[in-house]
């Protein structure tokens, strides 16, 4: 019968005992892109800037960015070729976003992002969102509204998670668990996200106010 390895592993070396230990499984989402889009004026229309931050655990290993539509419907496209095409997306696992809409009512399409990378998403909220304002909003507010509501009911409901509410696409809630705590290391935020946050805040657009 063959003799498996244990953990950890002692061997001898030139006399001396020397300790092999194995190394530590990689979390699936050790790599991870936080979004965010950069502060805009109420009175803007056009294009807002948009930034991507790549994480290999907690370390910043880079920063992506690009251009969405204010209350368009190019979000979901922009971000998969954001990412697609950047040195990191061989690595990232994981798309983490605050809030499911970019540059006001660009909505992001989570599912379809998800099947288009080949990565997980993650939507972030610190707080539960007024589901009726935000659904009055989009149908009585915004042009295309009502296709813009059904990608937010596509998603899911907000769900309470590792104190904060969240959607997703491709991960179970378990895994969602861990890896908010893991990356939430300066408060609630992960810190792709919170990152996210402050790199675009440097991108606002003229007039606005974070």
């Amino acid at each position: 019968m063959g003799m498996g390895w244990p953990s950890p592993v002692s061997r001898m070396a030139g006399g001396a005992r020397v300790i092999l230990r194995a190394p530590k499984p990689m979390s699936p989402f050790s790599h991870v892109i936080g979004v965010d889009d950069a502060p805009f004026p109420r009175a803007h229309r056009g294009d807002v800037p948009i930034v991507g931050v790549a994480f290999a655990g907690t370390r910043l290993e880079g920063v992506l960015s690009s251009k969405v539509r204010r209350d368009g419907a190019n979000a979901t496209d922009v971000l998969a070729s954001m990412i697609s095409r950047s040195r990191f997306a061989a690595h990232t696992r994981l798309v983490m976003m605050e809030g499911i809409a970019l540059a006001g009512f660009n909505v992001v399409d989570i599912h379809a992002l998800a099947a288009r990378l080949g990565m997980a998403v993650l939507v972030v909220s610190k707080r539960e969102p007024n589901v009726p304002a935000v659904r009055h909003a989009l149908l009585e507010k915004v042009r295309g509204g009502a296709r813009k509501w059904k990608l937010v009911e596509k998603a899911g409901p907000m769900e309470p998670c590792a104190d904060l509410f969240i959607q997703r696409a491709g991960l179970g809630m378990d895994e969602a668990t861990a890896v908010i705590r893991r990356l939430a290391v300066h408060g609630r935020l992960p810190e792709p996200v919170r990152v996210a946050h402050l790199v675009a805040s440097t991108l606002a657009v003229p007039g606005a106010i974070d």
